[in-house]
């Protein structure tokens, strides 16, 4: 049996440190001014899994901008010549394309839902895309060897797992190179697949500084040459940013921008989105047939629209965060809810207590020395007598900073009763508008206490009051789904002591199911007494955000008879402030002036 040779320390170690002596090579390639930590480089490769790379032989890491290398996966690809060509490619993924993990993630966006049922497959379209990009320029511009690196890695044979995409991403660099087919050692492209690689050749070329929409028309492209889902997980070490945007979590990525649409718009041929209806790719006129058949938005735009929670987590995931589905959904709710917050708190810096002297007083034995005032004692007599003739200064002291506001503290109560969406899933404008008072309350110093509730023993709150935001996010969160039952006992505990020892005002953010609030309790209490008990207690009054249609309090409104007896004598007994909300959307325009008018006196007084 042959035994299986060990890699020579000696020389392991030789080739680490001729790939770092590359580093500064294969920065110049791009500037020497770029602002990147020294590579990581490691001679094994559990330890390069450690520092998070899979799947490839060397990745960029966009969250510390730094590059990890696997020099053991390098050495047996047989690319240990190609550290300046290897390197510099890393540093085109900081400089070029992506750049930043904030582009990484708005390309997925936009590649994932070209690719429909193939979603799964965006990161890899994304990193070929960007990929492309880079190699062109460090071939034609910087002279590097990137053909040869792709020979290298043809011999392995691993590329052959993806078939017709393989032979066309490699067709693709020989068209940009300008090289012979299959030299770079690809298979043999049909004639469909030959046209293809010159469009994709010249996508690279027109957009090479607009990757948000070169991606699309990429994207469009290779969706014919994409394997089945059990063939991505067969693709080789292409992926070198697979998981670069781990650990980042850029703001204004649930906005849903404009060109992520699916369809181009008719009124501009240059929009479309497969390349071969491109006019800029083509350079011919797109047939009046192409835009009839249905290729226009119909006068709609995404821009400034959110796309949902479900989306966001997912663009998240591709993207390598490692996020729980509940934990990108209080990311979600977060930057939804900023723009509706109130200003920081602007309050006048409190001065330090100045001194003030208030007269003089009889020096005692016991007394520090130093308080005897001298002069004023033997002025007022030549014998010094403790107790009798000594005298000190007597100081007081001035407060001179005005005492600030004392914050109103929150006591939250949602539905999530079998009438709301799940949040983590689509839009909730309960969340939403809970997370919107929640932290302007927060911001503006108070304390919160949020409970999320659907029947009896559906009840998942924070524990008690308090000033963690992601606490009262992570209640706000959750969903039940079930009946509609008031948690009357939870209002009942919170208040069972009596006053607080700050003022809170109670929110609820409900629709007709609020009046299980008033019926008997487990003990046979009467809700009515519980409210009137929490609301003395609190002593910031209470509000009622309610999902009705405007006129549920008219007397001639039959449908809402019943509720409006209810919800009336709790306006009228107890002094509840209800505000009926006929469209949930109108739920966030409630919290936002509600917070304002609550909470932005804290903060400034601004409005």
């Amino acid at each position: 049996m042959k035994r299986r040779t060990e890699p020579d320390p000696g020389a392991t170690q030789a080739l680490l440190e001729r790939w770092h002596a590359q580093w500064p090579a294969a920065l110049a390639c791009w500037s020497r001014f770029t602002r990147l930590h020294p590579p990581r480089i490691y001679t094994s490769t559990t330890e390069t899994q450690w520092a998070g790379l899979h799947g490839s032989f060397a990745m960029i890491r966009l969250a510390d901008q730094g590059v990890v290398v696997d020099l053991q996966a390098v050495h047996a690809l047989g690319l240990d010549d190609y550290a300046v060509e290897i390197l510099a490619h890393e540093i085109g993924h900081h400089v070029l394309a992506p750049g930043t993990a904030s582009m990484h993630l708005r390309m997925l966006a936009r590649v994932r839902r070209v690719l429909g049922p193939l979603a799964e497959a965006a990161p890899l379209v994304a990193n070929l895309y960007t990929d492309l990009c880079i190699n062109d320029r460090l071939q034609r511009q910087c002279g590097l060897r990137m053909d040869e690196v792709y020979r290298v890695l043809g011999r392995d044979g691993k590329s052959a797992a993806a078939g017709a995409l393989w032979a066309l991403y490699l067709r693709i660099y020989e068209q940009l190179w300008q090289l012979a087919p299959r030299s770079l050692g690809g298979a043999a492209c049909a004639e469909a697949a030959e046209a293809d690689a010159w469009l994709g050749a010249r996508t690279i070329r027109v957009y090479a500084d607009e990757p948000l929409t070169g991606v699309r028309r990429f994207a469009a492209l290779v969706l014919p040459y994409l394997p089945g889902k059990q063939g991505l997980a067969r693709i080789p070490r292409w992926q070198d940013t697979r998981t670069a945007a781990a650990g980042c979590a850029p703001g204004g990525l649930h906005v849903l921008e404009e060109d992520e649409d699916d369809e181009a718009s008719a009124e501009d041929a240059g929009n479309a989105l497969h390349p071969a209806w491109d006019v800029r790719v083509t350079g011919d006129a797109v047939p009046a047939a192409v835009l009839g058949q249905g290729g226009g938005r119909g006068g709609g735009s995404a821009c400034g629209q959110a796309r949902e929670p479900f989306e966001y987590g997912e663009i998240l995931r591709l993207g390598g965060s490692t996020l729980s589905p509940r934990e990108a959904a209080m990311r979600y709710y977060r930057e939804r809810a900023l723009p509706y917050l109130v200003p920081f708190p602007k309050r006048p810096q409190q001065k330090a207590p100045e001194p003030q002297f208030e007269g003089y007083a009889p020096w005692s034995l016991g007394d520090p020395l130093e308080d005897i005032d001298w002069a004023r004692s033997l002025a007022y007599c030549p014998q010094p007598v403790p107790g009798l003739t000594l005298l000190r200064r007597v100081h007081g002291e001035d407060a001179s900073g005005a005492a600030a506001p004392l914050p109103i503290d929150l006591d939250l109560y949602v539905d999530s009763s079998g009438s709301m969406p799940d949040p983590q899933q689509a839009t909730s404008q309960m969340a939403l508008a809970g997370a919107i008072v929640a932290l302007s309350a927060l911001r503006s110093g108070a304390a919160v206490q949020a409970t999320l509730w659907s029947g009896k023993r559906e009840v998942l709150a924070t524990p008690g009051f308090t000033r963690d935001a992601d606490q009262v996010l992570r209640v706000l969160t959750g969903y039940f789904g079930g009946a509609t039952c008031f948690p009357i006992h939870r209002l009942r505990a919170t208040y069972a002591a009596g006053a607080r020892p700050r003022p809170t005002h109670i929110l609820m953010i409900s629709d007709d199911g609020i009046t299980t609030m008033f019926d008997e309790d487990e003990r046979g209490e009467s809700g009515w007494t519980i409210a009137a008990r929490a609301l003395a207690a609190g002593a910031a009054g209470g509000t009622m955000a309610l999902n009705l249609a405007s006129g549920w309090d008219e007397a001639d409104s039959p449908w809402y008879g019943e509720l409006a007896a209810i919800l009336g004598r709790a306006r009228r007994e107890q002094g509840w402030d209800i505000h009926a909300v006929p469209d949930l959307d109108g739920l966030v325009a409630f919290a936002h002036a509600f917070s304002h008018r609550l909470y932005a006196r804290h903060a400034g007084g601004a409005r």
